[in-house]
Formats: C-alpha cells, structure tokens, sequence
C-alpha cells in the first residue's frame, strides 16, 4: 500500500461520503460537536467497506492503494451513470418523436440569435415539419465560408456556444472537411455514448468490472491553429482530453511526449508486455490494433530484451528526460521476459491471451472500413478474445449506441437525444430536392442516407453514411452501417459498395491457397489515365497477402467472377463489354502502412481517427501502389 495514495484518497473517500449522507438525509440533527466524529465514523466504515468491495474484484500488478482507489470510485460513479442513462435511452425510444422534436427545438432555441439562426428564423419555429419547410438540406459546401468565418475569429456565426476546436474529419470520401467540435458535442457524446456503452459492457462482460489495467492504444496528435488561434485538429479521444484516465492504463504519462507515433506504439507494447494483468486492450478502430499486433510481430526481440534488462531501446528518439522518466519505471525482469519469449517462439496466433491470460475484450470499433482488421484480429492475434464495437460515431458526433455486444453483427441503436436525424431513401439519392423520413416512418430491411442536425452547427446535413434499417427497439430504429457514399465504385452506374466489393474479395481469397488477406483498396480506371492498363472502364485493384508472392491471371479473374455473382448490374456491364476485367496488382508487404503514413500526412489526420480510404480518389496514391506492386 503506498502511504502517499491513502492519504491523497481519504479525504476523496470523506468528501463523497459526506456529500452522499448529506443528500440522502440519513443523518439526524446532531450537535455541531457530534458531526466531525459521526463523519470520521462514516468515512472509515465507508473505507472499509470499499476496500472489501475492492478486495473480491481482479486487481492489475504493482498498483498502489491511492491508484486502485481513484479507479474503483471511477468505475463505480461510471457504473451509477451508465445506467441512469440507459434507463433514459430506454424511456427516449418508446417516445422517440417526442424525444427527437425537443431534442430539435432545444438547439434552434440555443442558435436563435446566431446570424445563421437569423436568416434561418430559428424563433419562429415550433415544430419538425415547420423546420423542414424552413430549412433546406445541406452539404458541407452550404457551411464552408462560414466556418472559414469562425475560423478567423467571428463568433456567433452558427452556434451561440463556445468553440473548442475547429475538428478535421478523415477525409475518407474526399477531402477533409473542418468541422466545428463543442463542450456539448463532448458531454453528449460521453453520457449517451460512453456511458452507456460501458453499462451495455458490463451486463455483457461481467469479468471487465474489475480493477486491471487497460492498453489503450493512442497518440497525442499534431494540433495547428487557425488565424485566429482556434485549435484544429481531431475531436476523438487523446491523451490530453484523458490525461485524468491515464493511471488506468498501462502506458504511463511520459510516453504521451513523444512526438513519433513509431516510438510511441513501441512504448505501448513495452509496458503492456510488462503486466501480465492486462484485462482490457483498447482503440478507436480495429486497424490501430491489427497495425499495434503487426509491429509486435516486427519487434518483439528487442522488446523482451528491453523487458530483460529493465531499459528502453535506445534506437526510439526521446528527450533526454523523457527517456529518464521512462527508465526509472523499468526495472530487469527475467522471468517475465523468459515466459514472453518462450510464447513469441510458439507463433501468434492466440498470442493476446497467451501474453494476458486475464485479457477478458478487445474494445474497439470493428465495422464499417475497419471490418477487415477486426476479422483477421479475431481470426490470428487475438483468436478467443471477444470484440465489443461499441459506437457509431463520426467527427460530427455520436450517432448510435451497440447495446448488445455478444452479437457478432454489429447492430447499432440510433440515439435519439444526441442528433435530429432524418432518412434519405437509397433509392432518391440522386433526386434534387428528396423528401426525408423521419425515425418513426423507416421501415425496416430498407436503406437510407442518414441526414443529421447535430449539437454544433450542422442542420440537415447529409453525412454522406448509408445504414440499413434492420430492426426497431420500441420505437428507435436499429441501423447496420452499409457504405459512405464517397466510397462506392461507380464507373457506369453499377454502384458497388464497399461491403459488396469486401465481400466478393473474402470469396476470392478464400480461393487462392494459402492466401491471407491483410489490406486492400480500389480505384477506378479513370484517375489513372493512360497507367491503368486497359481502355474499358474498370477497377484496379490493390491487395496485400499474406501466404502468397504472386497471382496467376486465372487466380485474379476469380475476384471479377465473385463480384459478378454479387452484383447482377456489375455482371450485366461486364456481358454487355461496357466494363471491362478487373485488374488486380499484389503489392508488396508494408505497402498500406506506408501509403496510411502519406493519407494521415496529406489530410492532417492524426492515427487515433483514421481510416483506410477503400476506393482512392487521388492519383498520386494510385500511382504509389502500382509502384509497390510485385505481381
């Protein structure tokens, strides 16, 4: 136990307490000079019966009493909120109209007297059909010169609320987009999301309530400022908004200092593989930790070494004090490096749990562009291990809420408090001026492109994601995440999704022995001029393998006869000759990480929001993957 901690958390342990009592009533009035002897009484029975509840629960290897304390009352006023509003969410969707039109009209009456809210008559308005007649639907061009307004200093453009930052999209459908991130985006987002998702965690996951340390995998990301010093940058989770969490993981705060996210990734590893307790590894998408696993693979001699001899590799760039700091927490450790050793000698597949024998989930978002990482973790590393998905979100804000995490589809509940969200059927995407739907006139089995009026600035705006309805929860819909629409290959009209195209190629995959799908992506023949090989529109196609050094034609032909049978449009064009064959290029191993550094460089999006563009609109990173081709 270290002394330091007890008496940092007795006072934290009388303060609730005596807050609790104090609300609760419990107490009878008492003379001035009872109270100090009656609170010290309560405290101390409080402490105890804390540390008998903290007692049964799993604990994470050399944690002092002050750092296991601080993570119980987390974790319990965590638990208290995540069910109070799960009871919310619950009474939201057997009234989701209602929920949905306060929820509107709360946020025209805060921007009323905004100069967008005037042109607009905010005030005027008195109900959801008023603001759909008022209000037309918007792209991000509709908000551009008005952010660029915001950007140098003008306030109370669009939103009466302060900003925080000015928050950059990925970039996945074109370029990145600034979007305008709010203390109300960030609360809404962690009572509705968060909280409710670890809620949904524990009911499902009981093993996760627990006092173990978690590996979260995250980066401090390079922030830049506007004209008139407003942050830009993500609005996703970083070391910075969490450094209050930081004792709960196992990478401690020096780490967070270094600036290369190579160095930082090794630190992650160093000091995860340092505490066989890990109970939970954590990341905003799947790829980070397919990508974390991959450098594991690459590296794990020199880090059971690091491990052995209690130091910290000297080929990571660090400041002098940073590398002291780091050091001083490394102690030599034989025998955990001996058993380290003896499990990498084993192989990787499973290798998570041989690593962490108490690892009980890996929490992170696994659909969408990140299904592919999530199927191959599941598939070798972290074979045995359950996923949790636990958001559908997006720099404008939380969409839904996955409330049943043992299902192996990744369902999501639209949550009603958090955007006013309106339905643009698949089949008027193209129309001038569509009519939407509302949540309460989807019907389920259909799809639609989700327009959303969120907490910060954005008002029926077409987010440009296309969700199936695949159910209701009383009244809310249930939504699959299908495709963004930037994302779909479309060089006659065939529309094909990314879901579609993913699914074709996991059956051609599954035909070339000895094939292990890591990465890919497309792009359509006419970024490529006169590179692409072949006169017809067609897809180009890139594929990293492993298990395979070259491709015979018969074996590529076999991707284009997949789709064919997934596509009845796609086949037809291909009868009719008016597309022409695929072409598929294998590419050399590392050649998507790579290409990740050149995407996150060019968008300024930093590692802890990116994803895999999976249909590239830019010729230079066409043209970088066809150097990178070896077959």
């Amino acid at each position: 136990m270290g002394l330091s901690g007890f008496h940092l958390a007795v006072p934290l342990c009388v303060a609730v307490l005596s807050v609790a009592v104090a609300v609760s009533g419990l107490l009878p009035a008492m003379p001035p000079a009872a109270l100090p002897a009656a609170v010290g009484v309560c405290s101390l029975a409080g402490v105890a019966l804390m540390w008998r509840s903290m007692s049964s629960m799993r604990r994470g290897e050399n944690r002092s009493f002050g750092s296991l304390l601080s993570q119980f009352v987390a974790v319990k006023a965590v638990g208290w909120l995540g069910r109070r509003q799960r009871r919310k969410l619950e009474a939201d969707t057997v009234k989701v109209k209602l929920a949905q039109e306060e929820t509107l009209l709360r946020r025209l009456r805060k921007n009323a007297n905004t100069c967008y809210g005037k042109q607009y008559d905010f005030s005027s308005i008195k109900d959801i059909d008023g603001f759909r007649a008022r209000h037309p639907i918007t792209s991000y061009e509709h908000y551009r010169a008005l952010i660029s307004r915001i950007a140098v200093g003008e306030e109370n453009v669009i939103i009466a609320e302060k900003l925080l930052i000015l928050a950059m999209t990925s970039g996945t459908s074109g370029p990145s987009a600034m979007l305008l991130s709010t203390k109300d985006t960030n609360s809404e987002f962690f009572l509705q999301g968060v909280a409710v998702c670890l809620d949904a965690m524990r009911q499902a996951f009981p093993d996760t309530d627990n006092l173990q340390r978690t590996t979260k995998l995250f980066y401090t990301p390079t922030f830049r400022q506007s004209e008139a010093g407003i942050p830009i940058g993500p609005n996703s989770s970083t070391p910075a908004s969490s450094r209050h969490m930081l004792n709960l993981y196992t990478t401690p705060a020096p780490a967070f200092e270094v600036p290369s996210e190579k160095d930082t990734l090794y630190l992650h590893l160093l000091f995860a593989l340092k505490d066989p307790s890990v109970g939970t590894l954590e990341s905003n998408f799947a790829s980070t930790v397919f990508y974390a696993f991959s450098a594991l693979q690459e590296r794990w001699q020199e880090l059971v070494e690091d491990i052995e001899q209690g130091k910290v590799s000297s080929a990571l760039s660090l400041k002098p004090e940073v590398r002291t700091q780091l050091e001083a927490l490394m102690k030599p450790d034989p025998e955990r490096a001996a058993g380290l050793r003896a499990h990498f000698q084993d192989g990787f597949r499973g290798i998570a749990k041989r690593l962490w024998p108490h690892l009980h989930l890996v929490l992170t978002v696994d659909s969408g562009s990140n299904q592919i990482y999530g199927e191959m973790l599941r598939g070798n590393y972290c074979e045995g291990v359950p996923f949790y998905s636990p958001f559908y979100a997006a720099t404008e804000g939380l969409i839904g809420v996955n409330l049943w995490p043992r299902e192996q589809s990744r369902h999501y509940l639209l949550c009603p408090r958090s955007m006013f969200c309106e339905f643009l059927p698949e089949s008027s995407l193209e129309e001038e001026a569509p009519r939407t739907l509302l949540m309460e006139e989807v019907k389920e089995g259909d799809c639609y492109e989700l327009v959303i009026t969120n907490a910060s600035g954005l008002f029926r705006y077409r987010i440009g994601d296309v969700v199936k309805v695949v159910g209701f929860h009383n009244q809310c819909p249930i939504v699959e995440f299908q495709y963004r629409r930037g994302q779909m290959l479309n060089v006659r009209g065939e529309k094909v999704s990314e879901a579609m195209f993913l699914d074709a190629l996991k059956k051609a995959v599954a035909q070339w022995p000895g094939a292990q799908l890591v990465d890919y992506c497309c792009a359509e023949s006419g970024i490529l001029e006169d590179s692409s090989g072949g006169s017809d529109p067609h897809y180009q196609v890139f594929v990293e393998l492993k298990g395979v050094r070259k491709l015979s034609e018969e074996q590529r032909y076999k991707l284009d006869v997949c789709l064919q049978q997934d596509s009845a449009v796609y086949k037809s064009y291909r009868i009719k000759g008016s597309i022409g064959p695929m072409r598929v290029q294998l590419v050399a191993e590392g050649a998507f990480q790579e290409l990740r550094k050149q995407m996150m460089a060019f968008s300024n999006t930093s590692a802890n929001t990116f994803k895999m563009h999976r249909v590239l609109r830019r010729k230079e990173y066409a043209d970088f993957l066809l150097g990178k081709t070896v077959s």
